[in-house]
């Protein structure tokens, strides 16, 4: 029997084969960071292997997700290495413009999809009214000789 805590299981491509990117077991508290190499959604699975924890706390676990340049403990960080307040600041500068250029990536990344789908979109929307013209003239044609015969075999033209 292990002790009771949480499980955490992060998962890329929801819908699709999970692919497990991290995969570990933490106390009942902690905290932890995770760095993700490829943009787009990743979920988050938990699981208790507490009886406890799901009997009195309903099975809600509070998450508090902190993104991009956000999750950094500046004052942590100036005291673990002896920054200075201009040192810390300039840190702190670099990070935010990572962060631009990763978000500036996860665009380009997503206007790229969103172009590729508007032109496979563009192109079914072509090949359909192309077919649709054609089965209309066909049809037109056939009703023509359709009427012509008939109007032909009563004798009437």
């Amino acid at each position: 029997v292990s002790p009771p805590g949480v499980t955490l299981a992060m998962p890329q491509c929801p819908g699709v084969a999970v692919a497990v990117v991290l995969s570990r077991q933490y106390g009942s508290e902690g905290r932890f960071t995770f760095t993700s190499h490829t943009p787009g959604e990743h979920q988050i699975c938990l699981h208790s292997n507490s009886t406890r924890m799901a009997l009195f706390a309903g099975g809600k676990v509070p998450l508090d997700i902190q993104v991009g340049e956000h999750t950094n403990n500046y004052p942590e960080i100036a005291a673990k290495d002896k920054l200075t307040e201009l040192q810390l600041r300039a840190r702190q500068l670099l990070d935010q413009v990572e962060q631009i250029q990763k978000e500036q990536n996860y665009q380009r990344y997503r206007e790229e999809r969103f172009r590729m789908t508007s032109e496979s979109t563009n192109q079914r929307v072509l090949w359909w009214s192309i077919a649709q013209t054609i089965i209309l003239i066909l049809t037109g044609i056939w009703q023509m000789r359709h009427l012509k015969s008939f109007f032909e075999a009563k004798k009437l033209v």
